[in-house]
């Protein structure tokens, strides 16, 4: 089976394990420290935390700007659900914009429409890995007084007008599970130039406490400080090695997702029923994911027939995602009288296509000429069913009406 993502390890990556797994300290030692450090750099901000995964990024986030009850955060309706959880996490209410059809990218529009007197805070997602419109969200959320929370979770290694992603927004959230970019097994970061936030952050992911064990061993005191509650979301010195090599190979990562969406653009443009998500030209993607449509309407067969097919001929596509409020536990917490229309309508025709920097494009050309193929045999079926109609346009009422009497007669007397 040919994977929708998987993670690129190296010997290098292997030896930087190793030898972390030989040092003295196996967590919260030189190694985080050094990974936060090398990410700010890459990312062109100030500070950099990690965390344990991307949902405790976002968790961390969402505390971080003090979310509680009655406070409303916009998020996409097209998200992974750790999106919009973490504001419930925090006791928050997620409320959802519609995405823009043609990106999937979080509606401006819609989420200026969306913004009541309780809104605090919109969380930008950059679907698939494209970033999104930036400037137009700092100026709405400026102009209402809200927080602007970039999920990166798809876009490191991404740009919007030559600005690095982890810079765009108040604090940015990312994951380095092992579809993404570049992996720790599980991981997480928050990157921000607001060392307020960034304080809160550190002591969140340290059950709320004022001073690390390398802290208090700097100050020669045994002492600390539980200033708030917080969770144990800590990252090893073992996952920020792995971190540490990988970032290193961020680069050509990402060069090579890009090669591959490039690949299937220019094979798939021109498919019938078939259309590759649109990428801005001020823009650069991470690629996480490559994403196309299928038009089910006039195809004559849902999205859903396609993923069978391919999936029987060992392609691993996936569906990136069903609108959060469709799942069961938003319609039975919050009813079921939630929509977004773009997002109702792409979740009936999206499919996630193979993207890593592994794949060959061998690999990207058996799964175009397999789309190409079932998009093929749908467009000939609806030819010959066209083909096979009986034609009864030329036929009178006068003609067929005294068959139909004595069929219905026939059928009365069985």
């Amino acid at each position: 089976m040919l994977p929708y993502g998987k993670q690129t390890i190296g010997q290098d990556d292997i030896d930087a394990v190793v030898a972390a797994v030989s040092s003295t300290m196996l967590t919260m030692g030189p190694l985080v420290e050094q990974f936060e450090n090398e990410f700010s750099a890459v990312t062109n901000c100030q500070h950099a935390i990690t965390l344990s995964n991307g949902t405790a990024a976002l968790h961390a986030a969402m505390n971080a700007i003090g979310i509680s009850e009655g406070d409303q955060i916009i998020v996409p309706a097209i998200t992974f659900v750790a999106t919009a959880n973490a504001v419930l996490y925090c006791g928050g209410s997620p409320v959802f914009a519609d995405v823009c059809p043609d990106t999937l990218l979080i509606d401006v529009a819609d989420v200026q429409k969306k913004i009541t007197p309780q809104t605090k805070a919109i969380i930008a997602v950059d679907f698939a890995g494209q970033p999104c419109d930036y400037d137009s969200l700092r100026e709405l959320a400026d102009r209402f007084g809200l927080r602007l929370i970039s999920d990166a979770c798809h876009s490191l290694g991404g740009s919007y007008q030559g600005r690095a992603v982890g810079s765009l927004a108040d604090m940015t959230c990312f994951s380095f599970h092992p579809v993404k970019q570049i992996t720790t097994c599980e991981g997480g970061m928050v990157t921000t130039d607001d060392l307020s936030m960034a304080e809160k952050i550190r002591r969140f992911r340290c059950h709320g406490i004022d001073a690390t064990v390398a802290t208090r061993q700097v100050r020669n005191t045994h002492r600390y400080d539980m200033q708030s509650l917080g969770f144990n979301y800590r990252l090893s010195d073992l996952q920020c090695a792995l971190g540490i090599a990988q970032l290193k190979k961020l680069a050509s990562f990402v060069d090579r997702r890009q090669a591959i969406a490039l690949r299937y653009q220019q094979a798939l443009s021109n498919v019938k029923h078939v259309r590759l998500l649109m990428n801005h030209s001020d823009r650069t993607s991470g690629q996480h994911l490559v994403v196309m449509k299928w038009d089910h309407h006039a195809a004559g067969c849902d999205r859903d027939a396609l993923y069978h097919d391919l999936k029987q001929n060992q392609i691993g596509v996936n569906v990136h995602y069903r609108p959060v409020y469709q799942n069961s536990y938003y319609q039975n917490q919050f009813g079921t009288n939630m929509t977004c229309p773009n997002a109702d309508a792409a979740y009936q025709q999206i499919l996630s296509l193979p993207v890593f920097p592994l794949m060959t494009d061998q690999q990207v050309d058996f799964v175009c000429q397999r789309i190409i193929e079932f998009a093929t045999k749908q467009t000939h079926s609806q030819r010959q069913s066209k083909d096979d109609a009986v034609d009864l346009s030329h036929v009178t009422e006068a003609a067929w009406a005294p068959h139909c009497k004595e069929d219905i007669r026939q059928s009365e007397n069985a």
